[in-house]
């Protein structure tokens, strides 16, 4: 990995001190992750949890032997060198699998992923818009319903076509921003391409981080700052990092706990309701620094289980349920469609009956 691929990498999650210098208790790593009070990550978990789909991480592998990892980690691919990605070396992509689907170790023990129960497949390497081009399609040829992209490359026709051909195929596409402040990101690809759900960063208290770029093609921000992580092969346990790239697979994780949930939805839809329930910021309206605002994961996932239109009388009424896989189930019609008389006209009347969400 040489070219743009491998620095844009690093600097995309900045590494901050590790967490504490002794080993620190369990209880603490999972209490350093404070975006998930800000999300209201245990109110997202009562709807979904991300089971039944896959989120592709593309980055620099996934050491599946870590215990936060166990049982989340897919058979992944190296595109250069033709072998598996389930170890990594630098660390990075380790990082962003957990951030999306780490399941701690039983209870409130180790780190916590915003998809817990969502499997991750690792493909290797990202260096460069052929490769990368060629990451996303093996990708989308293993069933990825949601693709982690924390890098920047250049862009190129591969590239695009492959970016275009995911979206076709029904794949929400998720991409870093950057993180050396610049204004504009129209160089930095995927993020750059129009069918990318492109993320930037924001700091504890929603604030625009500076590191963050900004520019047209921002769609969203998520937190970025202070996040625990899971270390590679020759990193320590844990780690914190800073960076668009940390923003970017929480972004990944919010969109694969919709995708459980609601797998009728398509990923144009799934975009479409993660920027239109988001947390407005700076200039009202969608702006260049936050993009349409801050990811709000439980308006999201209510959201979504809103019907876009109302339902044809004819249909069945539809009862959402609060656990990890798709369960609503159609009620039967009641006695058929009760016939009234009333002034020489005729309705319809059907009876349907609505759980609350959760």
């Amino acid at each position: 990995m040489t070219i743009r691929g491998v620095a844009t990498i690093v600097a995309a999650a900045l590494v901050m001190p590790v967490l504490g210098g002794a080993p620190a208790r369990a209880d603490q790593r999972r209490d350093a992750q404070w975006y998930l009070k800000r999300l209201d990550i245990a109110a997202a978990h009562r709807v979904s949890q991300g089971a039944g789909v896959t989120v592709a991480i593309i980055d620099t592998g996934v050491q599946a032997d870590r215990a936060d990892l166990k049982g989340a980690v897919l058979p992944g691919f190296d595109v250069t060198a033709s072998g598996d990605a389930r170890q990594d070396e630098l660390g990075h992509g380790t990082a962003m699998a957990g951030i999306v689907a780490a399941r701690g170790r039983g209870g409130d023990r180790g780190l916590l992923g915003i998809a817990p129960r969502a499997k991750v497949l690792p493909v290797r390497p990202a260096s460069g818009p052929l490769v990368v081009a060629k990451a996303i399609e093996w990708a989308v040829d293993h069933d990825a319903k949601v693709i982690n992209m924390s890098f920047a490359v250049g862009g190129g026709d591969d590239l695009a076509a492959a970016v275009a051909a995911a979206a076709r195929s029904d794949v929400v596409l998720v991409a870093a921003t950057g993180n050396d402040g610049e204004e504009g990101i129209e160089d930095d690809f995927p993020a750059a391409c129009p069918e990318v759900l492109a993320v930037g960063a924001s700091g504890r208290q929603g604030e625009a981080t500076k590191f963050s770029h900004r520019g047209p093609q921002l769609d969203l921000v998520a937190p970025g700052v202070d996040i625990p992580v899971i270390g590679g092969k020759l990193d320590r346990e844990y780690r914190v990092v800073e960076g668009t790239s940390a923003a970017t697979a929480i972004v990944s994780g919010a969109a694969a706990l919709i995708r459980s949930k609601y797998p009728r939805l398509s990923a144009a839809d799934v975009v479409s309701v993660l920027e239109s329930t988001a947390t407005d910021k700076g200039t009202p309206g969608r702006d260049d620094t936050y993009g349409h605002g801050e990811l709000n994961l439980v308006a999201a996932l209510k959201a979504a289980g809103r019907p876009s239109r109302p339902a044809p009388a004819t249909s069945a009424t539809v009862i959402a349920g609060t656990g990890d896989d798709d369960d609503r189930l159609p009620l039967l019609a009641i006695g058929g469609l009760g016939i009234l008389l009333l002034a020489g006209a005729v309705s319809a009347l059907v009876v349907g009956v609505r759980r609350r969400r959760g």
